[in-house]
């Protein structure tokens, strides 16, 4: 099933089915991050932006994954936002010092790990997603996903890779949607809604060379995984979190 959607700037999507971010072999991918919170009054026309773009498909034949990553320094301005971790405030850090003078922001989002833009701004998205669509990128893809008690074993393989040019392979996990009634700060007596919302992301390999790998990510107690409920991205990034090369996520099948 298509279907077809405009947002308010004009950027003109192609939905798939039920928009699951789960990209076609060959597909090109844009990444999309997110650096929100629930304390910023700011914030929530991005994050419904994020929602009308993530798993959809541009003119281009890009298809987005958007990740929601909620960080922590409103958390003393009067509502702590539960989504919120130091991991995505010191990736948003990384970023700002290499493409915002220095100065992080909410709402941020970064497009591909080197395109900066205000993350409400269709607009801008609009045309940072057509300039990306010629980029080469290289093919990632997961063979499997077996979640244990406390760690997924994971098979995925990389095509593509220029020589000498190593790739860092960072595991996201992702709820799918999040609710939240906000009653303190900013958004005070709103309700809000996020979609890939991270709550894990760490760096389980460098790859040098095409082909497939094996490997275990250790899940912390703290994370509760459910059935239906979380994606697993990957993401194949530039050293020292720089430009973002290719990447793909699947369902998390969770017994």
């Amino acid at each position: 099933m298509y279907a077809r959607i405009f947002l308010a700037a004009g950027l003109f999507l192609t939905l798939r089915g039920d928009a699951a971010p789960v990209p076609p072999q060959n597909q090109k991918v844009a990444v999309l991050e997110l650096f929100t919170s629930e304390g910023c009054s700011s914030c929530p026309p991005a994050d419904v932006l994020l929602q009308q773009v993530h798993g959809r498909t541009t003119q281009d034949g890009q298809l987005v994954i958007g990740i929601s990553e909620h960080v922590t320094y409103w958390n003393s301005l009067g509502w702590k936002d539960p989504y919120s971790a130091e991991t995505f405030t010191t990736r948003q850090e990384k970023y700002a010092a290499r493409l915002a003078d220095g100065q992080p922001y909410t709402p941020q989002a970064v497009l591909n790990g080197h395109i900066q833009l205000l993350g409400s701004d269709s607009h801008a998205l609009q045309d940072a997603l057509h300039r990306e669509a010629a980029k080469k990128t290289i093919e990632v893809s997961i063979s499997s996903a077996n979640v244990q008690p406390q760690a997924i074993d994971l098979k995925f393989a990389v095509q593509g890779l220029e020589k000498a040019k190593p790739v860092e392979i960072v595991a996201v996990i992702t709820d799918d949607t999040d609710r939240s009634s906000v009653l303190r700060g900013e958004n005070s007596g709103r309700s809000l809604t996020h979609v890939s919302v991270a709550r894990l992301m760490t760096t389980v390999a460098t790859v040098r060379n095409d082909g497939e790998q094996s490997v275990r990510l250790a899940l912390p107690s703290s994370l509760h995984l459910a059935h239906g409920a979380q994606h697993l991205v990957l993401l194949a990034q530039a050293p020292h979190q720089e430009e973002i090369l290719g990447a793909t996520s699947v369902a998390l099948d969770v017994k």
